[in-house]
């Protein structure tokens, strides 16, 4: 325990009275320090564990976490020295003993501070007054429910059998016993959703609340039309896209009991439900439930833990399966529940490969034909390519010159509607050049496609139909993409196009044939994980059409007709595309046959980032147990982002306890003589290694 720095100021006896016998109290901050800060009372008494405090920090005014009241000062403090709270942010407590026992847990597990974690949990906006908590026998769920297949009734007793409130036990020492953990595996429009739905009214229903998490903000609003349907005023959802202000209100509405299930991407894992019963994880495959800023958590790790903690279950489900979660199910580490056929009349598509070679545009014959006879028979048509703007590598054949990013590693990508050569990194742009910057050869130029392209070649090729684009360029405007989504479901559209925001999750009834414009786009990136993403992405994609009718079709174009990627995804062979990865991830002794935690630094000074990676490996060497090794140190796939230079090296273990606590001595040893213009990230179990 440590005192909140500089001299500390007078308080009011008054202030001393409406406060009790507490006139400590314990902050931490959003700071890379794992360390308290003790202040003195605020002029106006508010203070309380719970409330968020404005508070002097070093030569600032800083938002800190009250975590703890004192009755006398730390031992070997002055009390003379300590500052005062300047103000509280909060009336009423925002969080309680179980959020703070969370974020210590995510900090020891993520290596990162207690204030960082509870920063990364708790809203940040400002609300007034209370909020009254809703009797239970208010809550009423006045949706209609769908009748369930054979399939869909086996999974729900599944989850759901000795389920009732009196008989929910805990294992031993209160931890929730491991059949708990259910995996719902079924192919799309198999109805996984109506289990999740039918599992959450019956948690609903004992008592308890429910957390449904979802992997992206554009699935939360389909999810929660739903949700809003079938439970009503029960029902909330909390997300990064709302304002500061209307999160929090959720939140209160969450913390106070009146909402009981609460919708949202990865963070809404942290809802301050009362009595948790049942946690969902939809589409678990993807990967933006790992969060990519400290703290670098997992929401499915958080998810178990919280469902450990509190005795409730946890059901995850998906068309594709991460590795992870597939070698668990394998070795009966927690209970597949299949589904195999779609409920709405339709049928899994005639999907074909077909080759992208001596076509003149983005599109082949094959796959414009296909489109004319999907708008005549008045069906829809979606196009996917996880590559936005119009075209993305500037070369010159004659000199070899390449357009890249100024204060990146990376290609610029043109995008024509703005005239700009951007960076998707950092955000740089310029304009593109009329020759080539360093020979001025006329004969350089732009080559490859992304969406851009893409819809000025549709349009051009079908004047006739309607066209939509659905990308991070058209999404930026507030309701635009839920707009597009709206028109399409509803027919306004006969073709969508788009990036990954279309391939996840989204029931469109009208949509007879996909088109993968480019399935070849990720297998070429230096990651572990390239095969199973690019996997996932056309099953995923290929599973929005014919959901309600037999006579659909997927066409995936490619450059490596012959790639065994490519053929299993169009097969859709998942049981042949696992055998085959997971041999390789043993032989290479990747996940899920190892634990891995990735030190990234990263500096405006080559030099000074290459001195301290070597430092950290140094450091790091000795304390490895003998069943790890280390990977590097060596340049990032990615070697400079928004100008800084970035290093690696990887920790990797059979198991997570040696290289984790190997890990924790190395910061505490490098923080001793590092580099104030060095930046070091740690990420446990990275999900990237770009």
């Amino acid at each position: 325990m440590e005192e909140a720095l500089s001299a500390g100021s007078a308080i009011a006896e008054e202030s001393i009275q409406t406060a009790g016998s507490a006139i400590y109290f314990d902050l931490i901050f959003d700071v890379p320090l794992r360390q308290t800060f003790t202040y003195m009372i605020d002029a106006k008494g508010e203070a309380a564990p719970g409330k968020r405090a404005m508070a002097p920090f070093g030569r600032r005014e800083s938002l800190g976490y009250i975590i703890a009241e004192r009755e006398s000062a730390p031992a070997g403090v002055d009390a003379a020295k300590l500052k005062s709270i300047r103000r509280i942010v909060d009336k009423e407590p925002i969080f309680d003993e179980r959020d703070t026992a969370l974020a210590k847990w995510i900090a020891d597990y993520y290596l990162c501070s207690d204030g960082q974690a509870l920063s990364a949990m708790i809203p940040s906006g400002r609300r007034p007054g209370s909020y009254p908590s809703l009797p239970d026998d208010e809550i009423e769920i006045t949706g209609t429910a769908l009748e369930l297949s054979g399939e869909q009734q086996a999974a729900l007793d599944a989850i759901l059998i000795n389920r009732k409130v009196e008989e929910v036990k805990k294992g031993e020492e209160g931890k929730t016993k491991e059949n708990s953990i259910f995996y719902l595996y079924g192919i799309t429009g198999s109805g996984k959703t109506e289990v999740f739905l039918r599992s959450a009214e019956f948690m609903l229903r004992q008592g308890k609340s429910v957390i449904y998490l979802v992997p992206e903000i554009s699935l939360t609003h389909q999810t929660a039309e739903a949700i809003g349907r079938r439970f009503g005023a029960v029902s909330a959802t909390i997300h990064s896209g709302m304002s500061p202000s209307v999160r929090l209100n959720e939140w209160m509405r969450i913390r106070s009991g009146e909402a009981r299930i609460v919708v949202g991407p990865r963070s809404a894992v942290f809802a301050p439900v009362k009595d948790l019963g049942l946690i969902i994880i939809d589409e678990e495959h993807d990967g933006s439930y790992k969060s990519g800023n400290t703290p670098r958590y997992h929401a499915r790790q958080v998810a178990m833990r919280r469902c450990s903690e509190a005795g409730a279950v946890l059901v995850m489900g998906s068309a594709t399966p991460s590795a992870e979660a597939w070698k668990l199910m394998t070795d009966d580490g927690m209970k597949r529940l299949n589904l195999s056929r779609r409920l709405s009349g339709g049928a899994p598509p005639e999907i074909k490969p077909v080759s992208l070679e001596h076509t003149g545009g983005c599109l082949t014959d094959e796959l414009k034909q296909e489109i004319r006879k999907t708008a005549q028979m008045g069906k829809q048509t979606i196009l996917f390519l996880n590559r936005r703007g119009y075209s993305y590598f500037y070369h010159c054949p004659s000199c070899g010159f390449e357009l890249t990013c100024r204060h990146c590693s990376v290609s610029l990508t043109y995008h024509k509607e703005k005239n700009r050569a951007v960076c998707h990194y950092c955000g740089y742009s310029e304009a593109p050049p009329k020759a080539c910057p360093q020979c001025g050869s006329l004969e350089a130029g732009y080559t490859g496609f992304g969406t851009e392209m893409i819809e000025e070649e549709v349009r051009r090729t079908f004047p006739d139909l309607k066209v939509r684009r659905a990308d991070a360029d058209t999404a930026g405007k507030k309701g635009s993409l839920e707009e597009t989504l709206a028109l399409f479901k509803s027919g306004e559209v006969d073709i969508l196009l788009g990036t990954q925001m279309v391939a996840k999750g989204l029931n469109f009834p009208g949509v007879r044939l996909v088109g993968v414009v480019m399935a070849d786009t990720g297998l070429h990136l230096p990651d572990f994980r390239a095969a199973e993403r690019t996997f996932s992405l056309i099953v995923q994609v290929a599973g929005r059409a014919g959901r309600y009718f037999p006579d659909s079709r997927v066409i995936v174009q490619t450059l490596r007709m012959g790639d065994p990627i490519i053929t299993r995804s169009c097969a859709l062979d998942m049981e042949g595309f696992f055998a085959a990865e997971l041999a390789q991830r043993k032989a290479l002794r990747f996940p899920p046959y190892s634990r891995l935690i990735r030190f990234t630094v990263r500096s405006r000074d080559a030099g000074r980032a290459d001195a301290a990676i070597v430092r950290a490996a140094r450091l790091a060497a000795p304390l490895l147990p003998p069943d790890a090794d280390m990977l590097g140190p060596a340049e990032c796939p990615i070697g400079i982002i928004a100008g800084n230079h970035r290093r690696q090296f990887i920790l990797r273990g059979k198991t997570l306890g040696g290289i984790h606590g190997a890990a924790r001595i190395l910061l505490s040893r490098y923080e001793k003589g590092k580099d104030s213009r060095v930046y070091l990230e740690v990420d446990v179990d990275p999900v990237s290694l770009l």
